[in-house]
This record gives structure tokens, C-alpha cells and sequence, in this order.
């Protein structure tokens, strides 16, 4: 199947011009120097916490603690993330590290 080379191209444009639309509404929305409703002031405080923990429960969901390895790989990398980001206070390191961490225990200690 071939796609022309017009057609591409269209689909290309609308694309982008959808990207930059969705990306620019919030600047319509509360761009210059309108005050933050409190729905969206509140809402920024509260959901990059509420995400992280969705995240991590996602992660977490699939361990089987009655076979081997028991979980050990992904609770102690998360146990790494937790004690790299009470000590550092840096999310690119925690992540960085419990992800290190992990891979390297999946693919050596305890290969399944």
C-alpha cells in the first residue's frame, strides 16, 4: 500500500496544526494577567502526586509474591527510589537509580 506523497503531507499538517492547537488553548484560556480559576489552581497542586502514585501502583500490580522471585527486584528498587529521594531530593537521580537498579536485577541476580 502507498501513500501519496500529497497525502502525507496533509495528514502531517493536520496533525501538527492539532498538536499546536491543544498545546496553545491554555494560553488562551488563562494567558495574560486573568487570574487562575481555583478548579485549576487546586487542581495543580493536587494531580502530579495523584499521577505518580497511579504510576507506581500500575507498576506494581503484577507481582506475584508466591513464586519466585517473591518481588524482590521491584521492591527493592523502589525501596532505592525512596531512600534516593528522601537523601538527595533529586526525581532524575531516584528514577534513574531505581530504574538502573531494577534492570540490572532482572537480568542478573534474579532472571526468571
Amino acid at each position: 500500500m502507498t501513500i501519496e506523497l500529497g497525502f502525507s503531507t496533509l495528514i502531517l499538517i493536520v496533525v501538527a496544526s492539532i498538536t499546536g492547537l491543544t498545546r496553545a488553548i491554555p494560553y488562551f484560556l488563562f494567558g495574560g494577567k486573568k487570574e487562575l480559576p481555583k478548579t485549576v489552581h487546586y487542581l495543580g497542586t493536587v494531580l502530579p502526586a495523584s499521577i505518580m502514585i497511579i504510576l507506581v501502583v500500575y507498576c506494581l500490580r503484577n507481582i506475584n509474591f508466591t513464586t519466585f522471585p517473591f518481588g524482590m527486584g521491584e521492591l527493592l528498587s523502589v525501596g532505592i527510589v525512596i531512600a534516593a529521594q528522601v537523601t538527595k531530593k533529586n526525581a532524575f537521580l531516584s528514577i534513574f537509580l531505581g530504574t538502573a537498579c531494577y534492570m540490572i536485577l532482572i537480568r542478573t541476580v534474579l532472571p526468571i
